[in-house]
C-alpha cells in the first residue's frame, strides 16, 4: 500500500478587534511565503509542543509588538489549495490587544498594517484564507 507523506500544516489567525469595532489587518511583503501584497487577518504557524492559544499571542508579539488577550475561537479555517500542495488548518480566534500598539517588526514579510471596518475590508485585496476568515467574521458579528 503507497501512502501519502504529505501532511496538513497547522497554523493560527487572529481578529484583532479594536474599542471602535475596527480589524488589525497585516498587508503580505515580499519575503511571505505566499500571496505577497494581499491583506490579511494576522497569524502564523504552530510549533511543536506549542497550543494554539499559545501559538496565536507568540505571533502576533513576534510580527506586530503588542501582547493580545485570546477571547474565543470563532472557527476553523481548512485551507487547501491542490495545485500548489498546500493545506493548511488554522484555528481562528476573536482577540484583543491588552498591551502595546502595534508595528511592522519584520518589514520583508509585512510591508503596511492597519485598523479597517467590516465594509472596508470587504473592498481588499484579501488572501484566499483571509477571504473564508471574512466571512466567519461576518458570521460572528451577525450573531450579536
Amino acid at each position: 500500500m503507497k501512502t501519502d507523506k504529505r501532511y496538513p500544516r497547522i497554523g493560527v489567525g487572529a481578529f484583532i478587534v479594536s474599542d471602535e469595532s475596527k480589524f488589525f489587518l497585516a498587508k503580505r511583503g515580499p519575503a511571505a511565503r505566499m500571496e505577497q501584497g494581499l491583506w490579511e487577518f494576522p497569524g502564523g504557524g504552530v510549533e511543536f509542543g506549542e497550543s494554539p492559544e499559545a501559538a496565536i499571542i507568540r505571533e502576533i508579539q513576534e510580527e506586530h509588538g503588542v501582547k493580545i488577550k485570546v477571547n474565543e475561537l470563532v472557527y476553523i479555517c481548512n485551507e487547501y489549495v491542490e495545485e500548489k500542495s498546500r493545506h493548511w488548518i488554522s484555528p481562528v480566534f476573536l482577540c484583543e490587544i491588552i498591551q502595546g500598539e502595534p508595528s511592522i517588526l519584520e518589514p520583508e514579510a509585512c510591508t503596511d498594517i492597519g485598523w479597517f471596518s467590516i465594509e472596508e475590508i470587504k473592498n481588499m485585496d484579501l488572501t484566499s484564507y483571509s477571504k473564508k476568515d471574512l466571512i466567519a467574521l461576518e458570521k460572528l458579528l451577525s450573531r450579536d
